[in-house]
């Protein structure tokens, strides 16, 4: 009997691209198959769009109202502030883009600083203060419309409704039977209807509970209504994430002599945020795409403006250009959303420990 061990021929290692096509395209008679009809149906389809997008659409409707789809009803001699506005964001974006790496610097301090404060600056920016103000005269929210008031719903209502949710994910998780009962009734209450009700809630039944001299505009009214409404969904996003703590984080916390506050506030709730960062960032792209349903209670958003401007004699029936414009638009701010937070993801280790 020969008892020699039997030799191995080491396996075929395909290098460079010729190999990646056959190992993940052409595996298999049926993949490969399957890739060339899949490589057909997309050079169609492509040929199809390019060919309408080069040759048969007339974008001069975008070209003649970008204005318009940009800032909408805002009065033009003013629109200055919106570029002021523009330029804040884009000047501390460029900043935290260029020190990302800088780990404890002084720099993503003051970077903060300046994030926190350049949103009310900009709101005053975007308002001004009174009719006889030279330099900063009134606009009311009634004429903010187009690009521009869709993200000040978006934005808003996302700074507004985070902190709300924690509190009310945090109230949920009380052992006083009082804020339990309120907070649970209220994330259940909302979270079964759906946003257009809340809406119209929010524009017709909010002024019934201001006081006589308190005036809220329709888009304050928006404002709070998505606010109260996207609240309830990220209170749930976060109630996930506490629940996802280990228990042996709270007792090493208690151990060390933290009381609760401090166990919640420095070692429990930041794990939970940590956690949840798709999900979060998932609602915030959800509420940046349910502006659009404003449009209902008689605001001008980007989608409100389109129809605008197809109304108007010269384009009618230009309904796909138009659109397709503002797929676009509305793909980039999402697509920004989801880089960030999967760079935030990538920062912070979210999977990896």
């Amino acid at each position: 009997m020969d008892l020699r061990p039997e030799v191995l021929k080491p396996p075929r290692v395909e290098v460079g691209l010729l190999g990646w096509l056959k190992k993940n395209l052409f595996s298999t008679w049926y993949n490969a198959l399957l890739t060339i009809f899949s490589l057909a149906f997309i050079y169609i389809v492509l040929r199809v769009i390019i060919t309408w997008v080069v040759h048969d659409a007339r974008w001069e409707v975008v070209v003649i109202n970008l204005k318009v789809f940009m800032i909408g009803r805002y009065p033009r001699e003013e629109a200055w502030r919106v570029l002021a506005g523009l330029g804040i964001v884009v000047f501390l974006a460029a900043l935290t883009w260029i020190f990302r790496g800088a780990k404890g610097s002084p720099v993503k301090r003051w970077l903060m600083i300046g994030w926190l404060l350049s949103f009310p600056l900009i709101g005053i920016l975007l308002r001004g203060f009174s009719r006889e103000n030279r330099f900063l005269p009134l606009v009311s929210e009634n004429v903010w419309s187009g690009l521009l008031l869709t993200l000040v719903l978006a934005i808003v209502g996302i700074i507004a409704s985070f902190p709300l949710g924690v509190l009310l994910a945090l109230g949920r998780r009380s052992k006083l039977p009082a804020i339990k009962v309120i907070c649970t009734a209220y994330i259940e209450t909302i979270r079964g209807v759906p946003l257009i009700s809340v809406l119209f809630m929010s524009q017709l039944m909010l002024p019934l509970f201001l006081p006589p001299g308190l005036r809220l505009g329709t888009v304050m009214r928006a404002l709070t209504g998505m606010t109260l409404f996207s609240a309830a969904y990220a209170a749930e996003n976060v109630r996930g994430g506490l629940a996802a703590v280990p228990i042996g984080q709270y007792e090493a916390a208690r151990a060390v002599g933290l009381n609760k506050v401090l166990v919640m506030a420095l070692i429990v709730l930041p794990q939970a945020l940590r956690t949840v960062i798709p999900a979060i960032v998932g609602q915030f792209i959800s509420l940046f795409k349910d502006t659009t349903l404003v449009v209902i209670v008689g605001l001008l958003d980007l989608l409100g403006i389109a129809k605008a401007v197809t109304g108007q004699r010269e384009f009618i029936g230009l309904h796909q250009e138009v659109y397709c414009f503002i797929a676009v638009l509305f793909f980039i701010c999402c697509y920004a959303m989801s880089y960030a937070s999967r760079r935030l993801e990538k920062v912070l280790g979210v999977g990896e420990r």
